[in-house]
């Protein structure tokens, strides 16, 4: 009987919390893709670049959002519990709350992994596939390219600028320059111009401007009626540098194994951003994935405090304020502790040790003082 009761239990959980994560992480991720439209009406991006850019960032959502929907579905659930006296029929049964908390507090350890799971590796590689769309992608709509009275550098090497722009597709008073191989460069004025398409290649057709031209510390001009700006070969300005949140984790765990030359892998190759100069930004990145997931346990266990009262007992809202309020100062605290990390790894291992410490003590308290509270509950 006690297995229907615990199973009923941790399904109410795992609903609830699927629930609460999922639908506010299509919130966020709504307000988030609302902003990533820019890609679309700024740089005339494809709508399939958009679109798998946005999906590509909901892990990472689901990762930021997981220790306070988690924390939350664990009070709520065991709050609702108590309120509809459902906690009853588990004293009833002979369940006693250590079971109940050794219960939960092991299937902590399984959501552990679920966002360990998330944080080194979904997300990193997520982030790494939405940048390559961004990074491998062109400008699809060169109509809608140039904004007026802006100037315009998203292709590289070349700027463009407009005064104005008619609804038949007319650019005024054109300014365009392109850069040249030691630092030579092509400066082009034009009273209007108009992009087409010519065997889908891109050209901006000009029409009566001048064109000046400095090549080797030579500078001569040419004035035209109608001449063609091919873009052709272009290529973006957006930034191609991987960062180091989209790096995987056993790359950053080898990077620092070279840097401090650790030598617990003899394996050495060449790695993106690894750098004694990025050790700092590694180390955080390390210390966000695989240690702050370690909170976790300890945001069940203090979501469980609500077991140390009845509802009946006058200290039962008190209770419900502190857990609740005591949960989100954990939460600041962990993400809080990353500004802490530096590139003193002696200094690191008492940041990493932190959780398991709070863990014990709340552990403890509750195997030692359960049985205590639990006589007040009448």
């Amino acid at each position: 009987m006690k297995k229907i009761i615990f199973r009923k239990l941790l399904s109410d959980y795992i609903i609830f919390f699927c629930i609460a994560l999922f639908s506010s992480s299509i919130v966020v991720w709504i307000f988030q893709a609302v902003n990533f439209l820019d890609l679309i009406i700024e740089d005339s991006r494809d709508y399939m670049v958009y679109i798998n850019y946005s999906l590509l960032n909901f892990p990472k959502i689901l990762s930021r959002l997981f220790p306070f929907v988690l924390f939350f579905s664990i009070f709520y659930v065991t709050d609702r519990y108590e309120q509809n006296n459902e906690l009853m029929i588990f004293w009833n049964f002979g369940v006693n709350k250590t079971e109940l908390i050794n219960f939960v507090f092991k299937f902590s350890f399984f959501l552990l992994l679920v966002q360990i799971l998330f944080t080194s590796l979904i997300v990193p590689n997520s982030q790494n596939l939405a940048r390559s769309f961004i990074k491998n992608s062109n400008i699809s709509d060169f109509s809608n390219f140039i904004k007026p009275q802006k100037f315009n550098d998203t292709i590289s090497g070349i700027t463009i600028f407009s005064e104005k722009k008619d609804n038949e597709g007319y650019l005024y008073n054109l300014y365009v320059k392109r850069e040249l191989e030691d630092n030579d460069f092509l400066i082009t004025y034009a009273e209007k111009g108009k992009f087409e398409n010519y065997n889908n290649t891109p050209v901006l057709i000009l029409f009566n401007g001048e064109t000046l031209s400095n090549r080797k510390n030579e500078i001569t001009n040419f004035s035209f009626s109608k001449t063609d700006f091919v873009f052709k070969d272009y290529k973006t300005n957006t930034t191609t540098q991987v960062k180091t949140q989209e790096i995987s984790t056993n790359e950053l765990v080898l990077c620092i194994n070279q840097i401090y030359k650790i030598k617990i892998f003899k394996k050495n190759q060449k790695i993106i951003n690894c750098s004694s100069g990025n050790i700092k930004n590694i180390l955080k990145e390390i210390y966000k994935r695989l240690v702050i997931p370690f909170y976790i346990p300890l945001l069940i266990l203090i979501s469980l405090l609500l077991l140390l009262y009845s509802k009946e007992h006058s200290k039962y809202k008190q209770i419900k304020f502190l857990t609740f309020f005591l949960g989100l100062i954990i939460i600041i605290f962990s993400e809080t502790t990353i500004r802490f990390v530096n590139s003193n790894l002696y200094f690191n291992l008492t940041l990493i040790i932190i959780p398991f410490i709070f863990i014990f003590i709340f552990y403890c308290f509750f195997i030692f003082n359960v049985n205590t509270f639990g006589k007040k509950r009448s």
